[in-house]
């Protein structure tokens, strides 16, 4: 698939993903006229770039640890993780950070359910199931 096709399959704009090339986290074949072509992978690797960044990690600590991910979903162990104590600190930080912000979204979660759960017992109707449809999006 060409890159326009890539960036509609993960929602991911061209520019990025030409990007995340320059940066050595996704890596293209190049057809016969010089286009960048991709391979089904291609979608779970963005998506999974995606994720990375989003749970906080540099796109450098990224190309670090993609063969270590790599490795880890064939159940091999990689030969290029990261031995570097600086790229370990930063990647143990990063651990950190997620976890915490785990343990806050479940906590959330818990509070959310009860409240909504709550509600229920009490028989309550919500108010947007009581408002008209005008007044409901008013409220959203």
């Amino acid at each position: 698939m060409k890159i326009g096709e890539l960036s509609e399959k993960t929602g991911v704009a061209t520019r990025l993903l030409r990007y995340y090339e320059e940066v050595g986290i996704l890596h293209p074949f190049r057809s016969g006229n010089g286009y960048r072509t991709y391979g089904e992978p291609a979608i779970d690797r963005v998506l999974q770039i995606r994720e990375l960044l989003e749970a906080g990690l540099t796109t450098e600590m990224i190309r670090e640890v993609l063969p270590c991910l790599d490795a880890a979903k064939e159940g091999t162990e990689a030969e290029s993780c990261p031995v570097d104590d600086k790229d370990l600190d930063g990647l143990r930080r990063q651990l950190i950070s997620i976890e915490r912000r785990i343990d806050v979204l479940q906590r959330n979660q818990r509070s959310i359910k009860s409240y909504i759960h709550a509600w229920e017992k009490a028989g309550v109707a919500s108010p947007s199931a009581t408002a008209g449809p005008q007044e409901a999006d008013v409220r959203r």
